[in-house]
């Protein structure tokens, strides 16, 4: 996952999501993978100007290429239950215009055991085993 925490001069018209709270999302989102112990398979990775700066804090979810906009730090878990565990994208704080995801909203869940590796079966294991 990218967290956009791009800054610009603060008479910048477009704004950046620094300001907008960007660092605190990814801060947000590596609590939150770490909690459920996503962090050795997901990362939270800081990302430059992802050049939707009217949109930020913008956050894109990769290999899917899900965007997503305006992300408040207290959207963090439901971006991590509901996509990355639960395999449904949060329409509420997708951008607008996405037309590589070809209208898909649902992606294979993640699969987590007790190794923290990703499955091949594309199934959830919620239950740790």
């Amino acid at each position: 996952m990218f967290v956009c925490i791009n800054e610009r001069a603060a008479d910048n018209p477009k704004g950046c999501c620094k300001a907008r709270g960007g660092i605190d999302v990814r801060d947000r989102l590596k609590a939150e993978l770490a909690s459920r112990g996503l962090h050795k398979i997901i990362r939270a990775n800081n990302a430059g100007c992802l050049d939707q700066c009217e949109q930020g804090v913008t956050v894109v979810v990769y290999p899917e290429q899900v965007w997503y906009g305006h992300v408040t730090p207290d959207d963090i878990p439901e971006i991590v239950e509901k996509h990355l565990i639960g395999g449904e994208v949060v329409h509420r704080l997708m951008l607008a215009d996405q037309p590589h995801l070809g209208g898909r909203t649902a992606f294979p869940l993640l699969e987590i055991g007790r190794t923290g590796k990703t499955g091949q079966t594309g199934k959830a294991d919620k239950t740790g085993t």
